[in-house]
């Protein structure tokens, strides 16, 4: 699964990998967690489009928008059977930009936070899905999940999950809103080359949300 991530890109890099005409102001962070606010990318008419959307996906047809807690991955396998699924992935596909994701190595009782990233830096792109939830008093509220597939071979000894990370070239594929055939977007759900991403241990300050600094991401000495 993709149970943490971090958001530190600066917006001028935001605007030119995703062509992006406008670039609002987005607090870094580096702990972001279920149920937050964070930056996806989608397509809005002729153009990308990047909008704040709280992480836990809420069906339209929820009666508890809480839901949506239990919903922040979609397996890819199975995105199009599943009834919160089926209708995003056709037509509400977005991309979640992020720096890096957390993952967790169990050992006996204990467990160790491992930071996963780009060796050569660059921003990662997860396969998203988001939704329009409709309060009884009219509000609205816009939520997002990130798809995730079998893990690749550096990750595959820390966990079995792995989120859908998306090549830059597949980017504008995967927000294509003239594509409705999730046929299509299967050769997307691959998982990312072990020989691009690092990992690397990090201190157990993410285990809480509330710790959200750079300190996060430093490597813990060994």
């Amino acid at each position: 699964m993709c149970g943490r991530f971090t958001f530190d890109i600066p917006p001028e890099l935001l605007a030119a990998i995703f062509g992006l005409r406008e670039v609002p102001e987005v607090t870094p962070s580096y702990n972001v967690a279920p149920t937050q606010m964070s930056p996806i990318v989608r397509q809005v008419s002729d153009h990308n489009s990047l909008e704040l959307m709280k992480w836990g996906l809420v069906p339209p047809w929820a009666k508890d928008p809480a839901l949506g807690s239990q919903m922040i991955n979609a397996r890819a396998e199975t995105v199009t059977e599943k009834p919160s699924f089926r209708h995003a992935i056709r037509y509400r596909r977005c991309i979640v930009p992020a720096r890096g994701f957390f993952e967790w190595v169990h050992e006996g009782n204990s467990k160790t936070p491992m930071y996963i990233h780009r060796k050569d830096g660059s921003p990662l792109g997860f396969a998203g899905i988001w939704e329009e939830w409709k309060a009884p008093d009219g509000s609205r509220l816009d939520t997002f999940a990130i798809l995730t597939t079998t893990a690749n071979k550096l990750i595959a000894p820390i966990h079995d999950r792995m989120p859908v990370i998306l090549a830059p070239d597949e980017y504008p594929t995967w927000l294509n809103k003239h594509l409705t055939d999730p046929e299509h977007l299967k050769p997307l759900y691959q998982p990312f080359p072990s020989d691009l991403l690092a990992a690397y241990p990090v201190s157990d300050r993410v285990n809480s949300p509330r710790n959200n600094s750079p300190e996060n991401i430093r490597k813990a000495s060994t």
